[in-house]
């Protein structure tokens, strides 16, 4: 079974073979049909970004998958197919079917997320275009062995520094390297993004162009009309352009409509009349929510993970923040319930253990997939 072979594999690694993902590529790249991909690297929007294209090629007839990480609930959320999650049958036959391309050896040493990736590509192979995420990288991610037609930068800002360096100037490179031929740029907080935008693409002898340069007017007029439909907040809203400035460099025409079914659950998603949650977990998701709630007041349900920037993530929530309600969450990842109550109280934040929602209070639930899925798993019983 697919899930017990995927079980025998960590989620997450303290060093990463670079090698290892290309050299088993190229062992099986003749047995497989790769259709067109576009590719989306960058630390914010990817989810969103890739929906909104994927959706929109869909239902402009192209067969479509999009696929992307991580999920929430369950595993077949990251493979999505001509506008549904992949159905348990064919993850399985698929899953059967790379087994027998792939040396055993090599089957075993692949990684969770470079497993998938091939699962993934060959679920599509009878595709038009692929919409691939990378996950947390860009040049030596996964994802990047593959040709593309296209890729989408989203923003860029600090992240998986362990992985990706130290320094803006650092991880965009990681990230930008990853660009193979044509390149659009997303709106970003660091004007060094642009200018190692600007570098690589003269070394790259490719065209990296700022989204608004591809839009036209009558782009924006169908753009306030979809924003409207899909009630999107404001950053949702620049994910929507980026993935429109693609289908203007695809040279494929659309209507508002094609975007009636493109949001993605867990961004700013509303479950109740009174809980948003949001599976964001870095410091310009924060920023992003902030602007697009600064008129209200909140309950916090969250928890971290050791690696992330939590300081920063609650001064930026805690103007919106009545209080933080910290949800226990079950992974190796999550950082010392201590610590972080040590971080609350030098905010002044006051704070006490999540045990249920109040109905006329808001809530918004944040800090990672992982809180989300534990919020969602208690919410629902």
């Amino acid at each position: 079974m697919l899930q017990t072979f995927l079980d025998k594999k960590p989620l997450y690694y303290d060093e990463i073979d670079y090698t290892r993902m290309p050299r088993v590529y190229e062992s099986i790249k003749h047995s497989l049909n790769v259709p067109k991909i576009i590719h989306l690297v960058g630390t914010n929007g990817k989810g969103t970004t890739g929906r909104f294209l994927a959706t929109a090629l869909h239902k402009l007839g192209f067969s479509t998958g999009h696929y992307t990480s991580p999920h929430i609930l369950e595993f077949n959320e990251r493979i999505w197919l001509n506008g549904e999650h992949v159905s348990n049958e064919l993850l399985q036959s698929t899953h059967e079917k790379l087994l027998l391309l792939l040396d055993a050896k090599d089957a075993d040493a692949l990684s969770y997320f470079e497993y998938t990736t091939l699962l993934a590509v060959l679920v599509y192979e009878e595709c038009d275009y692929i919409v691939l995420e990378a996950g947390l990288g860009g040049e030596h991610d996964a994802t990047a062995v593959f040709d593309n037609v296209l890729t989408l930068i989203t923003p860029i800002d600090f992240d998986h520094e362990a992985f990706l360096g130290s320094d803006i100037e650092s991880i965009a490179t990681t990230k930008i390297n990853a660009v193979k031929s044509r390149a659009i740029l997303a709106k970003q907080l660091h004007t060094t993004v642009f200018e190692v935008a600007q570098r690589l693409a003269e070394q790259k002898e490719v065209n990296i162009d700022p989204y608004e340069q591809l839009l036209t007017q009558e782009d924006y007029e169908k753009i306030a009309v979809i924003s409207k439909n899909l009630e999107l907040a404001s950053y949702l809203e620049e994910n929507l352009m980026v993935s429109i400035a693609a289908l203007n460099v695809l040279k494929i025409e659309y209507t508002p409509q094609v975007f009636e079914e493109a949001k993605l659950f867990g961004r700013l998603s509303r479950i109740d009349k009174n809980i948003l949650v949001d599976v964001g977990h870095n410091a310009l998701a924060a920023k992003s929510i902030y602007k697009s709630l600064k008129k209200n007041k909140y309950i916090l349900v969250y928890n971290s993970y050791k690696d992330k920037n939590y300081r920063e993530i609650l001064a930026i929530l805690q103007p919106i923040v009545l209080h933080v309600e910290l949800i226990s969450v079950e992974e190796q990842r999550i950082e010392e319930p201590q610590k972080l109550q040590h971080v609350l109280e030098e905010l002044g934040i006051d704070y006490k253990e999540f045990r249920g929602i109040v109905p006329d209070q808001n809530y918004l639930v944040f800090g990672s997939f992982s809180v989300v899925e534990t919020f969602l798993k208690e919410y629902r019983e």
